[in-house]
């Protein structure tokens, strides 16, 4: 039986997300306009507000919520043990075994927690569902079986997999160096550094796998197959054929708003919460 801290990580990131979706959702929707079309960001945002009102920036939030009480519970949870592991005991882990922890701990919560992920991206992308997260999930079933929820498993285990490799590695690491080097102490000001650091690296490594799981969960399905691309590996091609590598970057800057806000808020709320309940900073 796990114990409490466990389902820290989990809660850290609801609080985050619930603050930092309608970036999320910018993201989301510049990341769906083809073709290198040039529409700014304002732009964008103006659209949804005029056309969908401005809770519309809100949409998805319940799965995104759900996604990270599941998802970031386990990846976030699972981190140090997966440490402990791979370092056998050693007084300082190095940073590639603390990428390896990141990595394992990402693309198992991803895997678990997919559907989730699949039904949040679809309410970002449209005003079209009207039915709760329960219906869209059955109604996807209904149309594209029950490993429909399931697609884009591929690229969104990748995508966990780097982020949190990136991520929870990079602000551990960043940390002890500011503590052990610079002198820093242990409080917040060091966890919002630390975490400014994990945020925009996780954004720059995460960026064009994130494009590519989006544009592929969110395709139309005929008969069970994607209208646009037959598999995530064809969805890449496609997007370099016709948009080379600045295609890959597409909703970056709003990718690193929200990961660089979200992060800070998660690291810090974790680390207030161990705090508090008397368990060691990460």
């Amino acid at each position: 039986m796990p114990s409490i801290s466990f389902f820290y990580g989990g809660i850290a990131c609801m609080v985050a997300a619930t603050f930092t979706h309608p970036i999320d959702t910018i993201k989301t929707r510049l990341q769906l306009n083809g073709e290198l079309a040039q529409v700014s960001k304002s732009n964008v945002v103006m659209n949804v507000i005029r056309e969908e009102g401005i809770f519309a920036l809100w949409r998805g939030l319940t799965p995104s919520l759900l996604r990270e009480a599941s998802y970031s519970t386990i990846r976030m949870g699972l981190y140090e043990p997966f440490k402990e592991l791979f370092s056998s005991g050693e007084a300082k882990e190095p940073l590639y075994k603390k990428i390896l922890a990141g990595g394992a701990s990402g693309i198992i919560g991803a895997g678990i927690a997919n559907p989730t992920d699949l039904i949040k991206v679809r309410y970002q992308a449209s005003s079209n569902i009207k039915v709760g997260v329960v219906q869209t999930a059955l109604d996807i079933v209904k149309k594209e079986g029950f490993w429909g929820l399931y697609r884009g498993v591929g690229p969104t285990s990748q995508r966990a997999m780097i982020l949190t490799a990136t991520q929870l590695s990079s602000y551990d690491h960043t940390k002890r160096y500011l503590i052990d080097t610079l002198n820093f102490n242990e409080g917040i000001l060091t966890h919002f550094v630390a975490s400014m650091v994990a945020g925009f690296a996780c954004a720059t490594t995460t960026a064009p796998v994130d494009l590519v799981k989006s544009r592929y969960m969110n395709q139309k399905y005929e008969n069970g197959k994607g209208v646009l691309y037959s598999s995530p590996a064809d969805c890449f091609a496609k997007t370099f054929k016709a948009e080379g590598i600045p295609g890959f970057f597409k909703g970056w800057l709003p990718s690193w708003f929200r990961l660089g806000p979200h992060t800070i808020i998660t690291f810090i709320v974790l680390e207030q919460l161990r705090k508090y309940s008397g368990i060691k900073p990460v």
